[in-house]
């Protein structure tokens, strides 16, 4: 003989099942309307529209920066396009080299480490056409020096 379910139920089962569909149909009606404020969307949405959709914010691209070794000097090219001669800074001591510029609404700052030690005071600057160069004598290592003085 085989086991069935039994649909003989008490009366008060049947009752206290209804109490708790309702219970948990007008709960979920509530988090609805409660997820619906929160969104501030007049009917959820399922899918999220793609980011592709929004307008870029158009970003100016960085200034290229070269820096060239010759035999007895340092020479660095930035292209700085946009910038007047007199708004453009230029910094260097030892192994670093500082440029800054201003324009309308604009700014760039850069501090470069160069591959040797140069000397501040021997810094030639053209500007033509938006490019930037800069030419520094190297500085005699301490170990030339050394060699030449002893």
């Amino acid at each position: 003989m085989k086991w069935r379910k039994s649909e003989k139920r008490p009366k008060w089962f049947k009752i206290v099942r209804k109490l708790d569909e309702a219970e948990n149909e007008k709960a979920s009606k509530i988090s609805r309307t409660r997820n619906l404020k929160v969104r501030g969307r007049p009917y959820p949405y399922r899918y999220r529209s793609s980011k592709t959709l929004k307008k870029a914010v158009w970003k100016e691209p960085e200034p290229l920066v070269d820096i060239f070794q010759e035999k007895d000097s340092v020479v660095v090219v930035a292209e700085l396009k946009g910038f007047k001669r007199e708004n453009i800074k230029t910094h260097a001591e030892k192994q670093r080299l500082v440029l800054s510029a201003k324009a309308q609404g604009r700014k760039y700052y850069k501090s470069l480490n160069l591959p040797k030690g140069v000397i501040p005071e021997t810094m030639r600057i053209t500007y033509k056409n938006g490019v930037l160069e800069i030419r520094l004598k190297k500085a005699l290592e301490e170990k030339a020096v050394n060699k030449l003085a002893g």
